[in-house]
């Protein structure tokens, strides 16, 4: 949720139009703080936290306590009008809002489901205990299944045809097209659009919150929106993830340490399914598509975070000769007990181009592993496969080699990953 606050904070200062509609201004002034829109963030996300196995009306109750709790607690964050007069209702009930508030709260819940179904019907609950209107739902749903479609391997593309299927929102505007005439509104039907389109546009997450801010309008719930989205896309650089700490109470970062176990960014060791690289796969699909320095800044990012998070590549191996002469496979059954007293060591995969140099080979996924020749294959910590091969005389690592969008891992990067040198965007 690191990319929702920060785009709450960044866009705060320039609310109500109080900007020049450029993506050149300083990051952080004076003026960026959380707003109504963090509150509202941790209070959805504490809620959802204790949501598991139940039922519907004790969800929704479940999600109106920690909203009034935290709303009563920072009552000066910025909160419309009814909404205030919500907060302090002893049975507080729906009002009919479609403003944006909806969608500007809704990000735990694009994270914390196994389907876009659960997603979307989670997204929902946490927007009818106020805004029941269908556009108010919509814009909350179409939130959180974004960051689900970013977070679980889809293309812009892919999230682009998702959400206008879906939800029927016009997203064939570019941001300049958008920028003259858009001003402050706090519906969701006039700002979940332009945040999922600044996504679009944006490369990084730095870059997506800037391109938010620059088009005026309701400008921290605007930049909310995109950079939850883009946080699930492209993750969030180390400088501005410590930047967001340092300006919240212990209070709310409690909430996010607890959230971040769930989603398993954080206290999860031995993550062995590669399937969790989807970020990697993101960042390396966008740099195809852009080329910048921005986009392999935010690929190196990508796999820094990943390695942090004890992720693993998938990676191809020769085995021995002694193993292949030595087990029948064909005939071990469940529940066999094989032993071998012999020193058994596999033998890297590496690929040699036309110039002559060698590469090692790793995949993020078993999908990227199944596009091309059927090999054996072991998964590896990526902390130790960037260390040991370091010390390799291969020129580094190819990531995902087919498919058509490799990504060539030098030495040189490896070591910038590794020494935590890697540039801010």
């Amino acid at each position: 949720m690191y990319g929702a606050i920060l785009g709450d904070m960044i866009g705060a200062p320039y609310e109500f139009d109080r900007g020049n509609k450029t993506k050149d201004f300083t990051l952080f002034t004076g003026g960026s703080n959380f707003t109504d829109d963090t509150v509202m963030t941790i209070a959805v996300a504490e809620a959802l936290l204790n949501a598991e196995g139940k039922g519907e009306a004790e969800v929704k109750a479940l999600i109106i306590e920690p909203m009034q709790k935290w709303g009563r607690k920072y009552p000066n964050a910025g909160y419309g009008g009814r909404f205030i007069g919500w907060l302090w209702e002893a049975d507080p009930k729906p009002y009919g809002s479609y403003g944006n508030g909806s969608a500007m709260r809704v990000a735990a819940a694009g994270w914390l489901y196994d389907t876009i179904e659960r997603t979307r019907e989670m997204a929902r609950l946490t927007a009818e205990v106020t805004h029941d209107h269908p556009e108010g739902i919509k814009g909350a749903e179409a939130t959180a299944s974004a960051i689900f479609l970013a977070r679980t391997g889809s293309g812009k593309e892919e999230i682009r045809r998702y959400i206008v299927r879906e939800f029927g929102y016009d997203l064939s505007r570019t941001c300049d097209e958008i920028r003259p005439a858009y001003r402050h509104v706090e519906s969701c039907q006039e700002t979940v659009p332009e945040a999922i389109t600044a996504f679009l546009e944006g490369n990084g997450l730095e870059d997506v919150i800037r391109t938010a801010v620059s088009l005026g309008g309701d400008c921290d719930t605007l930049t909310c929106i995109a950079g939850s989205i883009a946080e699930a896309f492209y993750g969030v650089p180390t400088g501005l993830e410590a930047e967001c700490k340092a300006r919240l109470p212990e209070e709310m970062l409690e909430v996010l340490r607890r959230f971040d176990i769930a989603r398993g960014k954080a206290g999860k060791h031995g993550d062995t399914d590669p399937d969790g690289n989807g970020r990697i796969e993101n960042a390396i699909k966008n740099f195809h598509e852009n080329p910048s320095r921005e986009t392999l800044i935010t690929v190196l990012e990508a796999i820094r975070q990943r390695s942090h998070e004890d992720g693993y590549f998938m990676i191809p191996v020769i085995p021995p000769e002694t193993m292949i002469k030595m087990f029948d496979i064909e005939h071990i059954k469940v529940g066999d007990t094989i032993t071998c007293e012999e020193d058994m060591r596999f033998k890297l995969h590496h690929i040699q181009l036309k110039d002559g140099k060698q590469w090692l080979v790793a995949f993020t996924s078993q999908a990227e592993f199944e596009k091309g020749a059927a090999v054996s294959t072991i998964s590896n910590p990526i902390s130790e496969t960037l260390k040991g091969c370091r010390n390799m005389p291969e020129e580094g690592i190819i990531i995902n080699p087919w498919g058509g969008r490799p990504f060539f891992l030098h030495k040189a990067l490896i070591g910038l990953i590794l020494d935590a040198d890697i540039p801010e965007i």
